[in-house]
């Protein structure tokens, strides 16, 4: 019962649980560790890594971890095993353990132990351990003795907690180098044992005479045992001790290209292969020309295509780097020769047309990436072969569904994407074959090509035209079937349709992809092809999409959820038919817009749900709402200078004032008001900016270009009418250089220069204001208008997920209860926090450190004494950075209340990126604390104010007896 009470509270996903039901599962977990039945106590065992995924703070896991080790310590040796296999598991954990004393006593009390297993778990137990007690010389020396055990099993366990411990303490290392090297050149010791010693050599890299003398080893035992199996774990070891010391790659280089090239075992080439690759990934910088081109020899006269794969996967690799400029460019040391008379351009030339699909889609790579890299007065031959391979082998894989032929096309087209993208002019004649090849290519090819034509399409918006005839003809007989494959090519080629029309869809058009999706398309298809209508820009398709969606789902939220879009694209529909000049009809327009934003946000705010509050989408919805409205005012401010013109008096006014703003009149005022609201708009959308930390880099740059927009609406009011003196163009001038990545943001930044020239060439000629300024405003706010919005990905979709959850101690039993603390004394808080990642983690950035800020401030305040007090102790405001390691971090801080009374403390989360952008992300977390008055100095307090209370009364009451007295004396 207990543990069945445990494993489903387990089992539920999500975040946000409360403490107590954290430690009621850890309870129950705690009866099933006490259990009599080893079943039962195994089972509570296992469950113990779904608890620390449930609950990553140290609180719990310390106490877990200390039942684990008493469990460990009692148990049996299949308790023990199962213990340090949660162990491994929960590596990322292991620092959150507070007392690490006391559960590394309780697991060592066992290498005392008679029987070798429990000694070998044991063991492993304590490599296992290393990260948090490297330099623990208890655990160093048993290490040292298990390795003379007469024992396999407790050998090899003490291999590999030796192997743990190297990579963490240098002082282990430098110990245990010398045991190690004995042990592999002792006669006595197997050849199986010294296969599993070598490897440990790879962590003697804390020093460079640490690292010499391994790698002298090294390369005695290759001279010295030639054997396959000892050569491959030797030249391994030597490639990764390289690789983590870095000084020795040059000669590790020379060394596998030998063995390559010399040793004619298979097996060897092949590690050699497999360690090349890893040095190209890890440093392409240190490839020289020689390297490179014996490489390309060893290709050109291998004749197994397993290896010649392997070493044209290498070239692959390196072709991307600066590795293949310095092939070709040498630098001092003779002249370089022209590039197709090279060893390598004849090898990838040969490959391209190889019967293996892999050799050939290396070929091709490597080519592409030379005819990108390399100067263009030496290409014009090398550009038509690489076309020419690149079509080939687009031909042989088109028509193959193997998942190999898939995987070659995929890279056929990546190169050809990339080498369009740097040789524009070969677009026309590639877009033209793609197009040739769909009509006869399989379903699975025709995918791929799709994506393909997309991605240059929007490169090139030119050649979109010329597709468009080619795609509905192809679209008209494209499904005939409900497969997957047959959906996703109905998505792919509307979206390739989309990208081509440019936001314009002819009926034509509408009716074709219509009559597709009724016959066989699913309503994810039609929800597919109606969100991509929506990215470009095309509105009207996508609503009547959405509105055919709206019934089809069983889940109100869906429901709202598709109908919010509906009423979006509606909105944005309203403005595609602005024309210019005619600024009555774009007030009409505005307001039918509004009215369905206005529908849809009460939709939306419907579809949310706690699990997905859809705080994104909302955020932009009313900032896109408040643009509308600020633009709608702002045509109304510019017609107001019709209805309402300036006095004849407004001259002698600004003459009398000073300011040359009285002579526009009335309008004057309401520009300023409208241009303050239009930077306060641009404030919002950088806030929307620095909040969206799992946003891709195109919804960033559409919520940029929003913000852009609003900057530039308030600049024109600047430079036409408030300050057209002072007013500046040259932070503006290199906008249309900008290299821009979608047809949204293409036109977005053409309306810019195009207002920016219009704007600077009026205010030059003629003073403010004027209908000629108004025009250009009002002319201005209706070329924004007329790009059709852009709804990107994240407002869709979410493909990284990034959250922290905090957790502030001391924290009070109650929320409504505050935290004592006397005022002459200062409050720790403790500020622990992990960081909590989706199904793909780090997909378009990750975090680099955590940005705290704690600030506080009163509430209330209480009776007390009137101290005066330093003005910088009345409040607290503290930022701090921590790292966080393993997904979790934790620092303190030093609060001073020195106020009687009831403070807040407020605790916000904010993240920094590798490129040292900060990010919004949150959490706030707020904490009450009362300041309470030392005791001691309360007393002296309340004895003070009786002792001042006792010498103002006596004046009055004591002095009359004794003057009686004295009167009665003389009586």
């Amino acid at each position: 019962m207990s543990l069945s009470t445990a494993r489903s509270f387990l089992s539920e996903a999500g975040y946000g649980e409360q403490e107590l039901d954290a430690n009621s599962a850890l309870m129950e977990l705690d009866k099933g560790l006490r259990s009599g039945k080893l079943g039962e106590q195994c089972e509570a065992v296992v469950l113990f890594p779904k608890l620390f995924q449930k609950y990553p703070f140290p609180i719990l896991i310390n106490s877990a971890f200390l039942k684990l080790a008493d469990i460990f310590r009692l148990g049996n040796n299949f308790l023990r095993l199962c213990v340090l296999k949660v162990t491994q598991q929960s590596e990322k954990h292991l620092e959150k353990i507070l007392n690490v004393d006391e559960f590394v006593k309780r697991v060592f009390s066992v290498i005392h132990s008679n029987d070798p297993v429990a000694r070998a778990i044991t063991l492993r137990m304590l490599g296992s351990l290393a990260t948090i007690i490297p330099e623990r010389k208890n655990a160093h020396h048993s290490v040292h003795q298990s390795l003379d055990s007469h024992d396999n099993v407790e050998v090899e366990a003490a291999i590999f907690a030796s192997a743990c411990f190297s990579a963490q303490s240098k002082d282990f290392a430098a110990g245990i180098c010398n045991k190690i090297s004995e042990m592999i050149q002792g006669l006595d010791t197997p050849v199986d044992l010294k296969l599993k010693l070598i490897p440990m050599l790879q962590h003697m890299h804390h020093n460079a005479s640490l690292a010499s003398s391994s790698r002298e080893l090294l390369q005695q035992l290759v001279t010295s045992y030639p054997s396959t199996p000892m050569v491959i774990v030797t030249l391994h070891t030597f490639t990764q001790l390289a690789a983590s010391s870095l000084i020795d790659i040059p000669k590790q280089l020379q060394l596998l290209l030998q063995y390559l090239k010399e040793d004619p075992r298979k097996a060897v080439k092949r590690l050699a292969i497999q360690d090349l690759k890893l040095l190209a990934k890890k440093a392409p910088h240190l490839w020289n020309r020689e390297n490179t081109q014996t490489l390309c020899e060893c290709a050109l006269s291998s004749p197994y295509n397993s290896l010649k794969l392997g070493m044209l996967s290498v070239l692959s690799t390196l072709s991307g780097t600066i590795a293949i400029k310095q092939y070709f460019n040498p630098g001092t040391g003779g002249a370089s020769a022209p590039p197709r008379l090279t060893d390598l351009v004849k090898l990838v030339q040969e490959c391209c047309y190889h019967s293996n699909l892999a050799v050939a889609a290396h070929g091709v790579t490597v080519l592409a990436n030379i005819a990108i890299s390399c100067p263009e007065k030496d290409m014009m031959q090398l550009e038509q072969d690489t076309v020419m391979g690149l079509e080939s082998l687009l031909v042989l894989c088109s028509q193959d569904d193997s998942p190999r032929a898939q995987a070659t096309l995929k890279t056929a087209l990546t190169s050809l994407v990339q080498l369009l993208k740097s040789r524009p002019h070969l677009s026309q004649s590639a877009v033209e074959f793609l197009l040739c090849q769909l009509h006869l290519a399989r379903d699975p090819s025709r995918v791929l090509m799709c994506h393909a034509l997309a991605a240059i399409a929007t490169q090139l918006p030119v050649l979109g035209e010329g597709m468009l005839g080619d795609l509905v003809d192809l679209y008209r007989v494209a499904s005939h079937s409900s497969t997957d494959k047959q959906q996703e090519l109905l998505v792919s080629l509307a979206t390739v349709v989309f990208v081509a029309s440019q936001s314009s869809l002819s009926a034509e058009v509408k009716t074709v992809i219509k009559q597709q999706l009724e016959n066989v398309a699913n309503g994810w298809t039609v929800y597919c092809i109606a969100r991509q209508a929506s990215r470009m820009g095309c509105h009207e398709f996508s609503s009547e999409l959405y509105q055919s969606l709206r019934t089809r789902v069983a889940s109100e939220h869906f429901y709202f959820w598709l109908n919010s879009l509906k009423e979006f694209s509606q909105a944005e529909q309203c403005l595609n038919g602005l024309e210019d000049g005619d600024y009555s009809a774009a007030m009409t327009a505005i307001a039918e817009a509004l009215r369905s934003y206005q529908k849809g946000i009460a939709s939306l705010t419907a579809a949310s749900t706690p699990l997905s509050p859809l705080s994104y989408q909302c955020d932009f919805v009313k900032l896109r709402i408040d643009t509308l409205q600020g633009l709608s005012q702002l045509i109304c401010t510019c017609n107001s200078l019709k209805t309402s013109p300036p006095p004849a008096i407004a001259t002698t006014i600004a003459l009398t004032s000073g300011n040359e703003l009285q002579r526009c009149g009335r309008i004057a005022m309401q520009m300023r008001v409208s241009m303050d609201e239009f930077r306060s708009l641009a404030a919002r959308y950088a806030d929307l900016y620095q909040s969206s930390f799992d946003a891709d880099s195109a919804t960033l740059r559409n919520v940029e270009l929003q913000q852009q927009s609003c900057l530039l609406v308030s600049h024109v009011i600047e430079a036409l009418i408030l300050d057209p003196h002072s007013a500046s163009f040259q932070d503006y001038g290199t906008l249309g250089s900008v290299q821009t990545e979608s047809e949204y943001e293409r036109r977005m930044m053409s309306v810019f220069n195009h207002v920016l020239e219009e704007v600077e060439g009026l205010s030059r000629k003629h003073p403010p204001v004027s209908y000629l300024h108004t025009g250009c405003l009002c002319d201005a706010v209706i070329a924004l208008l007329k790009v059709p919005l852009s709804f990107q990905r994240y407002f869709f979709q979410k493909l990284q997920s990034t959250s922290i959850k905090l957790a502030l101690s001391p924290s009070p039993r109650t929320p409504t209860e505050p935290i004592p603390v006397q005022n002459n004394q200062q409050l720790t808080l403790k500020v622990e926090g992990v960081v909590q990642h989706g199904s793909t983690p780090g997909l378009f950035r990750k975090i680099q450190s955590v940005c705290l800020n704690v600030s506080s401030t009163l509430q209330s305040k209480t009776g007390g004494p009137e101290y005066k007090i330093p003005l910088d102790s009345n409040t607290n405001e503290i930022e701090q950075r921590v790292e966080p390691h393993n997904d979790y971090f934790s620092t303190q801080f030093l609060l001073n209340f020195s106020i009687l009374g009831s403070h807040m403390v407020n605790v916000e989360a904010s993240v920094v990126d590798e490129s040292g952008i900060e990010w919004k992300t949150g959490p706030k977390t707020t904490v009450s604390v009362k300041s309470l008055e030392d005791p001691y100095a309360q007393q002296l307090r309340h004895n003070q104010q009786q002792q001042q209370q006792a010498q103002q009364a006596r004046p009055e009451t004591a002095p009359a007896p004794q003057r009686s007295s004295v009167y009665a004396r003389f009586q």
